[in-house]
């Protein structure tokens, strides 16, 4: 490494490098090269797994309250109630 890991800035960093350790700081930054340098990374737009949303969906049910729930996780209420109606149990 050309500089010590203390005297390296954002800045100094390449590209997407530098982009990064602005918004994770630098070592994080340095972590992700280790871990995934040359890799291409896709970052899906949903943050949550499918899985994940259907058990909040379920769990947040009452019984009235599909039409609000198909707004707030982007769903058609369809969707929501075939959720439901899967994960009764």
């Amino acid at each position: 490494m050309l500089l010590n890991k203390d005297e390296l800035k954002a800045e100094h960093l390449n590209g997407a490098y530098s982009e990064l350790a602005e918004l994770i700081g630098v070592e994080n930054a340095l972590k992700i090269h280790k871990k995934y340098r040359g890799t291409s990374l896709f970052f899906p737009l949903e943050k949550y797994s499918k899985k994940f949303i259907a058990a909040q969906i379920v769990k947040e049910y009452d019984g009235h309250n599909i039409r609000y729930l198909a707004t707030k996780y982007g769903y058609t209420e369809k969707w929501i109630r075939k959720i439901i109606k899967e994960n009764k149990d």
